[in-house]
């Protein structure tokens, strides 16, 4: 089994806004794209417009209608991925040493060299957020793109994880949480950012920030009807169906 660091250098990790997170799905699709054209060892993606594709996802989005005590019912849309755990029961249940925890930074990677395919990080996961490669038989994880954010060879404004870089409301943040001084952590405390799922006792490292109350009521008194009576073709519609009546 593989044991936790006591302690890790930096908290890098993700501040996902779920007040403008729209659920366009960009962050998915970059997260795919990435993955699979640089990482060492690609996601499966075989057969994609055949009669059986195969593939596995990083990262993926989960939409859910919600329901205030008061107001009208709205949508949210819940990104998901590894969350990068300070107390990781996908690493110390690892039976090879696969699944690990850097030390330098506190991002979960798994050594898929060394990965037999087991399930067992799957299973101990409460996320869901490992999946295995149906073509490469090893586990797959969010790896915070560790290959771009170190990677000297790309712009500075490049090195953030595939699906920051992409996310057209600025939705998702990276950064150090361990720095209170960092702009993820002053966001976290501004907004009263969450962990998912707490009483699992796993201490994720990347946080939500909750959407905001909306009364989207507010300006209804103000507009001014498109018009009174229907014209052009809906007014003789209206006509011919009164007739009809």
């Amino acid at each position: 089994m593989t044991s936790l660091p006591e302690k890790t250098d930096k908290t890098l990790g993700l501040v996902i806004d779920l007040d403008i997170c729209v659920g366009c799905h960009a962050c998915v699709t970059a997260c795919k794209g990435w993955n699979t054209e640089n990482y060492g060892a690609p996601l499966a993606d075989e057969d994609a417009y055949g009669a059986e594709p195969v593939g596995s996802f990083l990262n993926r989005i989960h939409s859910y209608e919600i329901q205030p005590e008061q107001g009208l019912a709205q949508l949210v849309h819940f990104p998901k991925s590894c969350l990068h755990c300070a107390d990781a029961p996908c690493v110390t249940v690892c039976p090879t040493g696969a699944s690990y925890k850097r030390v330098e930074d506190g991002i979960v990677l798994v050594n898929e060299s060394d990965c037999i395919g087991c399930g067992l990080c799957a299973w101990a996961c409460p996320y869901g957020a490992r999946e295995m490669d149906p073509v490469e038989k090893v586990m797959k994880k969010c790896t915070l793109c560790v290959d771009r954010i170190y990677n000297e060879n790309l712009p500075e404004e490049d090195r953030v994880p595939a699906c920051v870089r992409t996310c057209p409301t600025g939705a998702r943040a990276f950064g150090d949480l361990s720095d209170p001084d960092s702009a993820v952590s002053k966001s976290v405390a501004e907004r009263g950012g969450m962990d998912l799922m707490p009483e699992q006792g796993t201490r994720p490292v990347n946080k939500y920030l909750p959407p905001r109350e909306r009364d989207i009521d507010v300006l209804a008194p103000l507009l001014e009807p498109v018009a009174e009576e229907p014209r052009g073709f809906l007014g003789w519609l209206d006509k011919a169906l009164e007739k009809l009546g």
